[in-house]
């Protein structure tokens, strides 16, 4: 008897629409995965807002789940078992070029495709989180987890992975530096956190008045000072917590804003470092670039995640160090996934979110 899942396809514009797939069989070099949950993101708000630019497909590109059934080959290739709890990448790498030899697998040169964004070749439609099966590809990276962990709570390990690539990482934050996080979302708290527990000795975020709760549970998980940056100076502020000596590091998650970026130049000590990973959608932003020469300031972009931050980010969640139950606020299933979004989005009067999760 065929095995069938329900998927969520984006057919377009804000317009998602539940079916029913056959299972399909594997072979020996791939498997199946049973989906227990899939995180949301912003980018997750953008591709469905425009429709995505591939045609119908399932979204989803932070799966969680259990390996249903795998080729043997497959199996040894990975190191996993019918029954083990894994975490997807989102791009499918061609394991032959010069980034992925690197271990960066998102930049890939010849990537086939991602899950849930660029459809590849595959014996299914069914490659995207937002469904109750997903098939893998041979090509596909995973990390194992704990299957002990709440799902919804394993969800957080891209967000979290995130921000230790983003807020650590890439800053290089050492043992008692001061950090300011700009932005407040699931992804400056998580910066947040990987700033704590790389030895950061003051965390400071910044928000605006309708992140009231977002900062509140940063304050709980370990931010010292929080800045309204709607109505507060946040330079000027950030000079008055640190005593004149001003931020180490400084990473600006904030979307679309041109006021953190040159905030962040005025916040980041001499000889500092200044992480972007806030896209601001194609719009300009003036710089006084004189300010990166006499301040000798390093400036990083930020893309995506990779492995050695995942890995990271699951051995945080797996520690239970912090209380993360706090982050993820909210569970729908696949019949509600745009009001999931919506709610993310922070359009649904009365539903403060910070990490929402698809539990199909």
């Amino acid at each position: 008897m065929t095995t069938m899942a329900r998927a969520a396809f984006l057919t377009g514009p804000n317009t998602i629409e539940v079916e029913s797939l056959p299972v399909p069989a594997h072979g020996d070099d791939d498997a199946i995965l049973r989906i227990e949950a899939n995180g949301l993101c912003g980018s997750d708000l953008e591709q469905f807002h425009t429709g995505g630019r591939m045609g119908a497909v399932v979204p989803g590109h932070e799966p969680l789940g259990i390996i249903e059934s795998i080729g043997d080959g497959a199996a040894d290739r990975w190191g996993v078992r019918a029954g083990d709890r894994v975490v997807v990448e989102v791009v499918l790498p061609c394991h032959a070029c010069r980034q992925c030899a690197a271990g960066v697998h998102s930049a890939c040169e010849n990537s086939p495709g991602s899950y849930g964004y660029r459809p590849f070749d595959a014996p299914t439609r069914l490659i995207g989180g937002f469904a109750e099966y997903m098939y893998l590809h041979p090509n596909t990276v995973m990390h194992r987890m704990d299957a002990t962990i709440p799902a919804n709570i394993a969800a957080l390990y891209n967000s979290l992975a995130a921000g230790i690539r983003w807020g650590v990482t890439l800053g290089g934050v050492k043992p008692g530096d001061t950090v300011a996080i700009f932005g407040a979302g699931q992804r400056g708290i998580a910066a947040a956190i990987a700033a704590k527990a790389a030895g950061a000795s003051r965390v400071i975020a910044t928000g605006l008045a309708r992140d009231a709760h977002k900062l509140a549970v940063a304050r709980e998980l370990g931010v010292d000072d929080t800045i309204y940056a709607d109505s507060e100076d946040v330079p000027a502020r950030i000079e008055e917590i640190t005593d004149g000596r001003l931020a180490d590091v400084v990473v600006d998650l904030t979307p679309a804003a041109a006021q953190p970026v040159r905030d962040a130049l005025e916040a980041v000590k001499i000889g500092g470092t200044i992480v972007l990973a806030g896209l601001k959608h194609g719009h300009p932003i003036e710089l006084v670039t004189d300010k990166l020469v006499q301040k000798a300031i390093t400036m990083v972009g930020a893309r995506g995640v990779e492995g050695v931050s995942i890995r990271a980010a699951i051995d945080l969640i797996e520690s239970g160090r912090y209380p993360l139950e706090k982050l993820n606020t909210h569970v729908f299933g696949l019949d509600d996934i745009p009001h999931a979004l919506a709610v993310l989005e922070g359009k649904v009067e009365g539903e403060n979110a910070i990490h929402v999760a698809i539990l199909p």
